[in-house]
């Protein structure tokens, strides 16, 4: 438990303790000591926000506390504090609940490396450049490269991709990947706190990491409602000329619903968005998702499968398009490519054998390369076989819509594949339900590709404000100038994504994107389905107006008991005692918002 949960805890308990005691032993002191040691920390803290211009909803109990203190109001007063300190421990609790169902995955990667000497290291202590061994069904503890041994690896927590990947020399693996049956040995390239899993670690933190942002529904709410019971107050003691009135208005204005319930609904919805495969980085994103009206879409891996099908294999002059087939498919089995399984698929279907390959590398920019019977064979583009081999680069095919590969052979160009990624097949009623349902008045489908296979896609799907051939500093340009006239939210999977995904209201990255993607958005969708951004979006919905009848019901409430303080229905001590019901009213209702409902979709 964090220092400060545990501090706020305390006093919750000393407020408790100190209230048994005054009423069935001792007078005053225990209040005073409650007082001392719990209230006067809060209304330090309190008195530093003020000068610093943090004029928050708090701000109430703060000077209910000093005002009881003044009025000799001691139970009262310990009351305030058990209400202020209560509701921060219990926003912290709910704040460790709801990052239960993340840490979960904090679990799978062990706490020490195996180097090849024996010797057992801690994780920290991985260095670039470290041999390591990973044994059977063990997590890897850093990325790195195979140097020896053959095995699989499931990668799929962070690929998306439900099959084991074959490693052998040459192969990269991935931290937090569950080695099979085999023993590897890999050298690892990166520390592990620099490692692909720490980074997704990161990123599932960083939802109860963002703390300023939780409490901001909950501060448009207070700058009117802390004015007005503080007028209330105000106005009781110079009708009646009592001060005890002025703080019997306060205690019942204390703002829990404020404090505790948007929090809770807010954390419960962080949540239950994390058992649907969904990662609120920013809880923000919950908060203002549901007010955006411009939908921006990247295309490949968000309106498309991004598992593209192969279409066509075009042999050059001197080698056979199985042949080509076969050299190519037995390098892909090593690689993560999105390319790699439309192409494996395609060897299967076709029965095509795969050959053992050696010193398989895959660097970025470079390809995939490996050496395959004796032979070189690359997997590259268009653009790099003009540089290795013009006169093969000119036998190749005209270019054409959708994707391809390139095929070279000891240095000669070989073949080329082509490929086709479909539109997911929800992605028409998805696009298309968006106004009616969510309230969004513009849909847009924006993309580095070129114009053919942009219009094909929106055809299929449903849009027609469409943008090609966009470099991401112009869908940095876009999504800014898109986000000055409305509320907008961005969805992509690419690299070349994440500055519009900084950029927009709301930045929605899917599973199968990069590190840099993730780190820039403000959720990540695990398993890249649309129908989980519709989740989304109903989550965020439902978690605003649970919120708001949370808080303004509460508010509404203690607006009553502000009344019946005024005129002298409810003492300090009765007051305090009338808004602990009202939070636990407010408080219970906000919990909902982190039991899933019987639909969270209505596409």
């Amino acid at each position: 438990m964090p220092l400060s949960s545990r501090r706020e805890l305390a006093i919750a308990v000393l407020a408790v303790a100190a209230m048994v005691l005054h009423l069935t032993l001792i007078p005053d002191w225990p209040l005073y000591a409650a007082l001392a040691l719990g209230g006067l920390p809060l209304v330090v803290h309190l008195g530093r926000g003020l000068l610093r211009g943090n004029f928050s909803s708090d701000l109430l109990a703060g000077i209910s506390i000093v005002t009881s203190v003044l009025l000799g109001e001691y139970l009262a007063g310990t009351l305030v504090v058990l209400m202020l300190s209560g509701g921060q421990a219990l926003e912290s609790y709910a704040v460790r609940q709801a990052s239960s169902a993340l840490s979960t995955l904090a679990k799978r990667l062990p706490h020490g490396a195996h180097r090849r000497s024996g010797e057992q290291i801690p994780l920290e202590a991985v260095q670039p450049g470290d041999e390591l061994v990973v044994f059977p069904h063990q997590a890897c503890p850093v990325d790195g490269v195979v140097i020896e041994g053959r095995s699989t690896m499931d990668e799929s927590y962070l690929t998306g991709e439900p099959y084991q990947l074959s490693k052998t020399v040459g192969a990269s693996v991935l931290s937090g990947a569950v080695n099979g049956e085999g023993v590897l040995t890999i050298r690892a390239e990166k520390r592990a706190v620099d490692s692909r899993y720490a980074r997704i670690m990161r990123v599932m933190r960083e939802s109860e990491q963002r703390r300023p942002t939780l409490r901001r529904l909950g501060d448009q709410l207070g700058a009117w409602y802390t004015p007005l019971a503080v007028t209330i107050a105000i106005g009781a003691w110079i009708a009646t000329g009592d001060p005890v009135r002025f703080l019997a208005v306060l205690v019942v204005a204390t703002p829990c619903p404020l404090l505790i319930a948007i929090p809770v609904a807010i954390i419960g919805s962080v949540s239950l968005a994390a058992r649907r495969g969904i990662i609120i980085k920013d809880p923000a994103a919950l908060e203002t998702i549901d007010t955006c009206r411009t939908a921006i879409f990247d295309k490949t891996g968000t309106l498309t499968y991004g598992q593209p099908e192969v279409t066509e294999i075009h042999a050059l002059p001197g080698f056979t398009a199985p042949d080509v087939l076969a050299m190519v498919a037995s390098l892909e089995r090593y690689s993560r490519h999105p390319l790699s399984g439309a192409i494996l698929t395609r060897a299967k279907s076709d029965d095509v054998a795969l050959v053992e390959a050696i010193e398989v590398s895959e660097r970025p920019g470079e390809g995939l390369s490996g050496r395959i019977d004796g032979r070189r064979v690359q997997v590259t583009s268009r653009k790099a076989v003009a540089s290795m081999d013009p006169e093969g680069a000119a036998a190749l095919p005209p270019l054409e819509g959708g994707l391809e590969c390139v095929a070279v052979i000891d240095g000669r160009a070989a073949g080329l594949i082509r490929f086709r990624d479909e539109p997911r097949a929800d992605g028409l009623s998805f696009v298309s339900h968006l106004g009616p349902q969510h309230g969004f008045t513009r849909v847009m489908l924006v993309s580095g590709d070129r114009e053919s296979e942009v219009r094909y896609l929106a055809d299929k799907v449903g849009i027609s404000d469409v943008l090609a051939s966009q470099s991401p500093e112009q869908k940095l340009a876009l999504v800014r100038a898109e986000t000055a006239k409305a509320p907008t939210v961005f969805m992509g999977d690419g690299i070349n994504d994440a500055p519009a995904l900084t950029a927009a209201t709301v930045g929605i990255a899917f599973g199968q994107a990069s590190d840099v993607t993730a780190e820039a958005a403000g959720v990540v969708i695990m398993d890249s389905s649309l129908g989980r951004v519709d989740e989304l979006l109903h989550i965020g919905a439902r978690m605003r107006r649970i919120a708001l009848q949370s808080a303004v019901g509460g508010m509404a409430l203690s607006v009553v008991g502000m009344g019946l303080a005024a005129a002298g229905y409810l003492p300090p001590v009765s007051g305090a005692i009338a808004q602990e019901l009202i939070d636990v009213f407010a408080v219970l209702n906000a919990l909902r918002a982190s039991v899933r409902p019987r639909t969270l979709t209505d596409m």
